[in-house]
């Protein structure tokens, strides 16, 4: 009891978080209410996030290190085959929930026309494909901690459309997480002539996994405060899009397109981590998949209450290692792994709006449902790290 004390906690706040979070929407808050609510959550995540950035990177480059050049390179290369495998799979499920339910079908009946012509706009995925490449490669490591590459679109004379790659504002995750890769990759190549940068390294990551597991004891706290301030919001976001719903569809079909849609995104996620993943981790392993889940089942909570993979990693980590994973491959697997699922959502998301028949103009509408499906996605992104790195560790 005394070992699963915060799991415990953890699960018993989502349903707190749940239940305070109902319980309080026919009060109808105030914006100030909201906000004192949701408080402790946000700086709970504010804290998890300063720590998320030199997790990765010391826990890449220490795990790297440690390891002799080839078994080093044959990891990340293994690493990166899973995770390609496992998106094509989740590629066909996804294809196979949306042609089977078809959750933008009513809409292209009610118009008399296929919606997803009108949403085909001017934004070309190429241009987020080629980002991510960019990203990959930054030409400043220390601006790469608070900026990113992006295309931007804008109108130039007449309607004529004009591309620019810009300096975002956001941390580039994916081209620090190359980096350190490369770093680890050298270190380890160099060996014992430079061991002291593997020690500062793994020193500096146990520090900060000090610091986070401290830390973390704060989140039933902040799960509470997260959940039930969604729930409690969800209703104001329903007031803003009422006239646009009424007003866009008749007799409700917009509506019904939505509930398919969240529908076949759930299905999509529950068909990939409770058959396909396991399937493949048992066909592959010959082992049970029920222990995978029993080792990841504290960060998957954690990623169910706060929406954040960044915040559960630590307890990944650690969780991992306390299964008996090396703890190089623990170290390694989920933060390429918590990396890499931040890039797919970059790459899927406009794929998705025009496959299920919702127009770009009307993306407002899945933010009514994006609360649940981003916290569902995550925890499922942080599950299928936990089999990821589990399927390494018995390959390498």
């Amino acid at each position: 009891l005394k070992r699963s004390l915060l799991l415990i906690l953890t699960i018993s706040a989502v349903l707190v978080g749940i239940g305070l979070g109902l319980a309080l929407r026919s009060m109808h808050l105030s914006h100030s209410t909201l906000q004192i609510m949701r408080f402790p959550g946000e700086i709970f995540m504010q804290v998890l996030r300063m720590m998320v950035l030199p997790l990765i990177v010391t826990s890449v480059i220490s795990s790297l290190g440690q390891m002799k050049t080839g078994p080093a390179s044959m990891m990340g290369l293994m690493t990166l085959a899973y995770y390609v495998t496992t998106a094509v799979f989740a590629t066909v499920v996804g294809i196979a929930c949306v042609t089977t339910i078809q959750p933008g079908a009513l809409l292209a009946d009610s118009d008399g026309q296929n919606r997803t012509e009108l949403a085909t706009g001017e934004v070309e995925p190429i241009d987020t494909f080629l980002d991510l490449v960019r990203n990959m490669f930054p030409d400043n490591i220390f601006r790469a901690t608070f900026q990113r590459v992006s295309t931007k679109y804008y109108r130039g004379n007449g309607t004529t459309l004009v591309k620019k790659v810009v300096d975002a504002p956001g941390t580039n995750i994916l081209g620090i997480i190359v980096f350190s890769t490369l770093f680890g990759l050298v270190v380890s190549r160099q060996g014992r002539k430079v061991r002291i940068m593997v020690e500062f390294f793994l020193a500096l990551y146990k520090i900060i996994m000090g610091y986070i597991m401290a830390a973390m004891w704060f989140a039933p706290i902040g799960i509470v405060s997260l959940i039930s301030g969604n729930l409690l919001e969800v209703e104001d976001l329903s007031d803003t899009f009422e006239v646009h719903l009424y007003h866009t569809a008749k007799n409700g079909i917009l509506v019904q397109s939505l509930a398919m849609y969240l529908l076949t995104v759930l299905l999509g996620l529950f068909i990939h981590i409770l058959i396909t993943t396991p399937l493949l981790f048992f066909i592959v392993t010959r082992k049970s998949p029920l222990p995978v889940y029993k080792t990841m089942m504290e960060p998957f909570m954690i990623a169910l209450g706060t929406a954040s993979s960044g915040a559960a990693l630590p307890t990944s980590i650690q969780c991992l290692e306390e299964h008996g994973i090396d703890s190089r491959i623990a170290h390694f697997v989920p933060s390429f792994g918590n990396t890499l699922n931040v890039v797919r959502s970059l790459v899927s998301m406009m794929l998705i709006l025009n496959t299920v028949g919702l127009p770009v103009k009307d993306i407002a509408l899945i933010i009514t449902v994006d609360w649940l499906i981003d916290r569902i996605r995550t925890a499922i992104n942080v599950m299928g790290d936990g089999f990821a790195t589990c399927f390494i560790a018995h390959n390498v």
